[in-house]
């Protein structure tokens, strides 16, 4: 049944970040999902005009279908909490912590949750000589994937094999990038949990014909990645994975829905990072874990929507 607070749903989709293509589909999913439900439904898409000119009195609450920067990070959600109108996912200071890697890392590692060994790198103090001291000091082997401190979707991110192809490809990177993070690549199983309104609601597993699972083995149907769902794992480590994904969670401050993404590697679980914006494409993770949990597409919109708030 309807929520008689909310009548007029404004979608924010779009945007300039490099996953603009993937925001405008999932925006679209949503309203279709949304009108289905009843709901009056507007798009809002902040490439065009400034988060200031959303109309309030057309609005009751936002739904936020952005990706990556200006729309996870933690600014969209302040222009929305200027404007005080209910949005859907999580706020401001929690989308900035899980957009930046290493913030979200050095969380992750208070809370007792295990992640890959890093280091970061600002562009001003990067060095040949700097990576080998951090390597050698924080005991990183190779292969070590590098990638943007605060992109989504897999953008910018590289596996290098040897100190060599590490350089180039930061050389590369610190074009367009101030900050890296630099990881231990971890091999084993790509598992990804949802954690929808502070409930784990499953864990998939990826198996990409790809090098790693990157933005095309994401959004591209002819790169052929494969879905397991539910994931491979007895019944212990499944809870098990369950419940650390709903403690990332609870630790960054979440709201609404989110997707965890580990690795699974002798025995162990490694939290690689949270996403506060999961995609809602066709081919969407969690979309497809919530249907595998009898949730359809449209109750799963829905259940986001109902969970808008402000003052988060």
């Amino acid at each position: 049944m309807r929520n008689k607070r909310f009548k007029k749903v404004t979608v924010v989709l779009g945007g300039t970040s490099g996953e603009r293509e993937v925001s405008l589909d999932s925006g679209r999913a949503c309203i279709k999902a949304l009108k289905k439900k009843k709901y009056i439904v507007s798009k809002f898409d902040p490439k065009f005009k400034n988060f200031n000119l959303i109309d309030k009195n057309k609005t009751d609450v936002i739904f936020n279908a952005l990706h990556g920067k200006d729309g996870e990070d933690g600014i969209a959600q302040s222009y929305f909490e200027y404007l005080k109108i209910p949005y859907t996912h999580s706020g401001v200071i929690s989308s900035f912590n899980c957009m930046n890697k290493v913030i979200s890392k050095e969380i992750f590692l208070k809370n007792r949750i295990l992640t890959p060994k890093y280091f970061s790198v600002y562009r001003r103090e990067f060095n040949k000589k700097i990576l080998e001291k951090l390597i050698f000091k924080k005991k990183i082997q190779f292969p070590v994937v590098i990638k943007p401190i605060n992109e989504g979707s897999s953008l910018g991110v590289k596996i290098s094999k040897n100190l060599v192809q590490l350089v180039s490809f930061a050389k590369n990177l610190f074009r367009k990038y101030d900050q890296l993070i630099f990881e231990q690549f971890i091999g084993g199983q790509e598992i990804q949990v949802a954690v929808i309104n502070k409930t784990s609601l499953g864990a998939i597993e990826l198996i990409p014909k790809r090098l790693f699972y990157d933005y095309k083995a994401k959004y591209t149907k002819s790169a052929k990645t494969k879905h397991i769902m539910p994931a491979r794992l007895n019944k212990k480590n499944y809870n098990l994975v369950l419940k650390i994904a709903k403690r990332a969670h609870n630790s960054l401050g979440c709201k609404g829905v989110t997707r965890a993404d580990f690795k699974y590697f002798n025995k162990k679980f490694y939290l690689l990072e949270i996403n506060t914006q999961p995609g809602m494409t066709n081919l969407s993770l969690v979309p497809e874990i919530a249907s595998f949990c009898g949730i359809s597409f449209a109750n799963l919109v829905e259940k986001i929507l109902l969970d808008a708030n402000i003052n988060k």
